[in-house]
Order: C-alpha cells, then structure tokens, then sequence
C-alpha cells in the first residue's frame, strides 16, 4: 500500500507540474552552413591520400597488419574506397568542375595510422599548382584494427535425415574499428579549412563446428569494411554542403486567457492564429505579459524566416520586459543570423 501510494504521488506531482508550465516546447526544421566553407573562386578540386605507408614504414605497417589479422590489402584498398567516395559525392555538387585524385605525389605519403602533421603550405601550392587545382582535399590517415573473441557454443547443423541438431560449435566475433582522418588546404590563404577525425566500426560473427568454419563464416568482413569506408568518404563530402536539423523552441502559454487560448492553436498548428492573440498583449500593462507577448512574437517570426524581425522582438522582450528566457534567445537569433548570411553566399555559389 505504501508503494502504491508513493507511486501515485509522485505521478501526481509530475502532472501538476507539467500542467502548470509557463512554457511548451516546439520544434522547427532550420538549415546550417556547412561545416566545410569552401572559397566562392574554387571550381577545380585535388584529391590526395597521405594513409599510404612511405617506404621506410612498410615494414612496421606490415608487421602491424599481421598482429591485428588484418588483410595485407585491407587498409590500402578500404582508404581507395573511402577516396572514390569522396570524389563522388564531391562530382555531384554543380559548384565544382573538376574533381580529381591525385596519386601521383611522394612527398604526402605518411601511414601508420596515426594523424600527420599538416603539409606545409609550400608543398600544398606546389601540388595544387603542378595538378592544376584550386583546394586539396586530404586523406590523412586510414588504418584498420581488428580485435578477436572466441567462445564455444552450440550450432544447429543439419543430420543424415536433414532433421537440425544442435552440437557443440564455435563462434567467432570480429570487432573493428575504422580508423580515418582528413584535412582540407587552401593554397591561396595557406590554411587548413578543415580538420576531421572520425571512427567507424564493423562486427562480423561466425559459427561453425571448429575454429576454421567459424572464420569462413565471417568472410564478408572485408566487403563490409570497404562498404563502411565508402559511405565515410561520402559523408565527408556532404559537409561542404548546407544541413537541415530540427531546433527546439520554448514559446509562452500562461498570463492571459489570451495565451491559453494561443496555445490551443499553435497546438493545431494555426500558429498565424495564436500570433494574432500574442500581438493583442504587445500593450499589456503587466509588463511580465507584454514580455512574454514580445518573446512569442519573435517565435513566430522565426518560424515565418524573418530573423531580423525576431530578434527586434525578443531584444525588446529582455531589454524592456525582463524576460529572462529572451537574453538566452537573442544569442540563438544572433547566430542564425550570422549563420543565415553565411548561407547565402554558399546558396549563390550553387546557383552560378
């Protein structure tokens, strides 16, 4: 009885306290920059990969291979993968007319797995010059490390009958981990635009009735790493574009009846409707309501696109009302807006 009375008062004080929230919460699609911003000028893109062991670390890389049973090709043929990714998603974006790899340059080879120092700026304008490139994209390290567990179990095979019987097994279960680093150089502002580490990761499991027929069973590993280093090349080209993501909001619905009834409507999604009825309280002799009408109102037109308009509001909300929720606001409004400006220029290159 003492538990169930318990329960019952906790669900209660966790109603009461929702039903009396000031706020509710939204949620709106808005579009970012994207995380690579690449110069307005730059129409013709190299492509180099620096994961390629130099001569004097073959032989470590080799020893390496054989400790983490790796394929001997493994990491050579997954970083081709992940580099004809790249280009692709790269050759898709109409900004660019030229998209090419480079695999012909020495002096960028690294391996090791392990992230380089950067190249510097010299040699970075000397290939871009000699290869006819505007910007270097660069794949600075790719290394494949596998770890094995083994255990025994039971596998269901088939009798002389063709009846399934369950015997003793083993199972087999790779862990591993995708390893890649990338880099962007811009000759003409010799800069690094961009600096990224990424870990991906791949569990293959086979079963068999010895140690042997377990590792058959997981032979697809190798066509599942090669698929996973293709999609990181891909996604690494997507960041040179625009993103969409959800945003939340808190907007006001307490302080007049006026509100209540705004909230109604916003939750039926005629949030122009609930807009009308917060503009009503713009005037509100409480100056807690009038601030709480003020900071609305800049959600709204945040949700219309006008940003300048809603941080006019919701400036106005803290400075003139002292809501405090809006000081948070005018920040978020003021990095959309910088963010928005951003985004333009980006929009105009894709348009030419």
């Amino acid at each position: 009885m003492r538990k169930s009375s318990l329960l019952f008062l906790l669900s209660t004080i966790i109603l009461f306290n929702l039903s009396c929230s000031s706020t509710n919460r939204l949620t709106m699609g808005v579009t970012t920059p994207p995380r690579i911003a690449i110069p307005a000028n730059v129409t013709k893109i190299g492509i180099i990969d620096r994961s390629i062991p130099s001569e004097e670390n073959n032989k470590l890389d080799k020893l390496d291979k054989i400790l983490s049973l790796e394929g001997l090709n493994l990491d050579k043929e997954g970083a081709k993968f992940a580099l004809n990714g790249l280009l692709d998603e790269l050759s898709r974006d109409g900004r660019f007319e030229i998209v090419k790899i480079i695999d012909d340059v020495e002096a960028q080879r690294k391996g090791l797995g392990v992230f380089p120092a950067a190249l510097p700026s010299e040699l970075v304008q000397e290939i871009c010059e000699s290869n006819d490139v505007d910007i270097l994209f660069s794949l600075e390290f790719y290394d494949t490390d596998t770890a094995p567990s083994y255990e025994l179990t039971t596998v269901s095979i088939p009798n002389n009958i063709g009846i399934n019987v369950a015997i003793p097994g083993h199972r087999l279960t790779l862990n591993t981990v995708i390893k890649n680093g990338w880099r962007v150089y811009d000759p003409h502002s010799k800069t690094v635009l961009d600096e990224y580490r990424y870990n991906d990761y791949l569990t293959s499991v086979g079963e068999g009735i010895n140690p042997a027929k377990a590792f058959e069973a997981i032979a697809g590993r190798k066509e599942g790493v090669m698929q996973i280093s293709s999609n990181i090349g891909v996604d690494y080209g997507l960041l040179t574009r625009p993103a969409n993501i959800r945003v939340a909001r808190d907007y006001f619905v307490r302080g007049t009846n006026n509100f209540k009834i705004a909230m109604r409507r916003a939750r039926t999604g005629n949030w122009d409707g609930a807009a009308d009825l917060w503009a009503t309280e713009l005037d509100n002799q409480k100056m807690k309501v009038a601030g709480r009408a003020h900071y609305n109102m800049a959600i709204i037109n945040e949700i219309n696109g006008d940003l300048q308009k809603a941080l006019e509001f919701a400036s106005a909300s803290y400075s003139d009302y002292e809501t405090r929720l809006a000081l948070t606001y005018v920040n978020i409004l003021k990095r959309r807006i910088a963010q928005q400006q951003q985004l333009e220029a980006t929009f105009d290159q894709l348009s030419r």
